[in-house]
């Protein structure tokens, strides 16, 4: 009995060794060759730094990957608790590390777009508004104010609601735009589920805002429902 324990003891032994190495792997082959010979995996490897016992770093964070179709988007969208919940060997920590990788990928990605950005057409918006409105598991509203060459000079969420809808009143969005002495405004949404069909409310709320815009002098240049890859554009659709 004492010479099985003591074999058991070894084999568990020999495990955590070898996920100990395992786990070390993506940081040597980053040091040796860069980053960009990383696959997502190794890379959340590095972030998160080990695994479980029976399980090393790279294949949980495989696995992960695998559970959410290799999407990093998919998992931007998920709760710190969610994630830390469903993956044995992500506690709180490892899953705020996780999220805050993803979030300064999306602030970098959006550095571009610093220093007054010029909107000069609906691609130019969704190319903006993507940076900060993508991922989203829940509906939220912005509004981009506008001088008078069309750069941006403040965005600011004017609404967020649930996962298919959210409420934009009108007064809200009149009222910040007086405020940022706006030129003019872009009013965006986006749709979690990807698909960027207005609804009846979208067309009533637009035309809603549009008036109340017309009524004070500072025009809505547009509203856009951004989506993954795609987007709607009101003025584009001559819905404006």
């Amino acid at each position: 009995m004492e010479q099985e324990n003591d074999n058991n003891l070894d084999l568990k032994s020999r495990a955590l060794k070898l996920n100990t190495t395992l786990d070390d792997r993506p940081r040597e082959k980053a040091m040796k060759y860069g980053f960009s010979d990383l696959t997502p995996s190794e890379l959340f490897a590095i972030i998160i730094g080990s695994g479980s016992p029976g399980e090393n770093v790279v294949d949980l964070c495989q696995r992960l990957l695998n559970d959410h179709d290799n999407k990093i988007y998919k998992i931007a969208r998920l709760d710190y608790n969610d994630l830390a919940r469903m993956y044995r060997g992500v506690g709180e920590v490892k899953a705020l590390q996780i999220l805050a990788a993803i979030e300064i990928a999306r602030r970098f990605q959006g550095e571009e777009f610093d220093d007054g950005f010029q909107i000069t057409d609906a691609n130019a918006a969704y190319r903006y508004l993507k940076t900060f409105m993508l991922d989203k598991n829940h509906e939220e509203m912005w509004m981009l104010v506008l001088d008078r060459a069309k750069h941006v000079k403040a965005k600011v969420m004017v609404s967020s609601g649930g996962t298919a809808a959210t409420i934009g009143d009108e007064k809200i969005i009149l009222r910040q735009a007086i405020v940022g002495l706006a030129s003019s405004i872009i009013l965006a949404h986006n749709h979690p589920s990807n698909n960027p069909r207005p609804s009846l409310q979208d067309d009533t709320l637009t035309q809603r805002v549009k008036r109340a815009c017309d009524a004070v002098g500072i025009p809505l240049d547009d509203h856009i429902i951004v989506c993954r890859g795609d987007f709607y554009s009101y003025q584009a659709q001559g819905k404006l």
